[in-house]
């Protein structure tokens, strides 16, 4: 040993060592973890530490009250660290969907479900996964659940229409779904007017079922809710004409001709 590590031996020798702290007794802990408490109800360590000693002290009412509430608390972090756990999955699962990795993305899809079963990613993901490879029983499925938990969504109506109307196809199935389909197309154009596919959905189911005054009038609103798209126009004239309605279908003709001159005008002055 050098000299210098014998001198720092000699002044540890020295020095006196420190008292141990006083233990609380029970009664001292409870009031302090009840002190804790009242400042920061949500602490889960001094809660179940507090059942702990009340059941040591034979107050069974009040051990029974905080692990309880242990419980309770241990039961919420589980929730939110499994809702947590699951957007991950379903992050992973669309980064697989990105690379066109389907086999892999369904899987981590399906695991985010398992862990938080309102996951809207995941349900969205796995019916149109679903839909893609044509099972469109199980992509109804997640479809209609998604609409459960997102019932003014009109991206999740539509895609639902579409699953309806494929599955009123009797090559597909015996299922008789377009009047589901027709209800769910109108759902979407309920929260969103002004979505075109859905109104040319409508159109063609219509005259599909011979339904010419339901082709006219979502046509007609089509047109009200996008003015300067001309594809609106071409698709209510035709239809006005499908109808024999010639005079109509001239008319709109016009205001076509009217709103895009119009247009034209004001782009070359800007």
């Amino acid at each position: 040993m050098t000299m210098e590590s014998d001198h720092v031996a000699t002044e540890k020798a020295g020095e006196q060592p420190e008292a141990p702290a006083p233990s609380l007794t029970p009664d001292e802990e409870i009031a302090e973890i009840e002190k804790l408490l009242g400042e920061s109800p949500d602490d889960f360590q001094a809660r179940c530490r507090l059942g702990e000693l009340y059941f040591g002290k034979g107050k069974f009412d009040d051990a029974l009250t905080e692990v309880k509430k242990a419980i309770e608390m241990a039961e919420g972090l589980r929730t939110e660290m499994d809702r947590s756990l699951a957007m991950y999955y379903s992050n992973l699962g669309t980064i697989y969907g990105t690379k066109s990795m389907m086999d892999d993305a369904r899987p981590q899809f399906e695991r985010a479900l398992e862990l938080n079963k309102y996951d809207v990613l995941a349900l969205f993901n796995l019916g149109r996964l679903h839909s893609e490879k044509k099972d469109y029983l199980k992509a109804q499925e997640y479809f209609e659940r998604l609409i459960e938990i997102t019932p003014e969504d009109p991206i999740a109506w539509y895609n639902l229409a579409a699953v309806y109307e494929q599955l009123d196809n009797p090559q597909v199935s015996d299922y008789n779904t377009l009047d589901m389909a027709v209800q769910a197309y109108m759902k979407v154009l309920e929260f969103d007017p002004a979505h075109l596919e859905s109104s040319f959905k409508l159109m063609d189911i219509a005259f599909t079922l011979k339904k010419n005054d339901m082709a006219v009038k979502i046509m007609e609103e089509a047109v009200m809710h996008n003015p300067d798209e001309p594809l609106a126009y071409y698709n209510l004239i035709n239809t006005y004409e499908k109808c024999k309605m010639f005079e109509q279908a001239e008319e709109a003709r016009q205001r076509l001709k009217q709103r895009f001159a119009k247009r034209t005008r004001e782009e070359a002055s800007s």
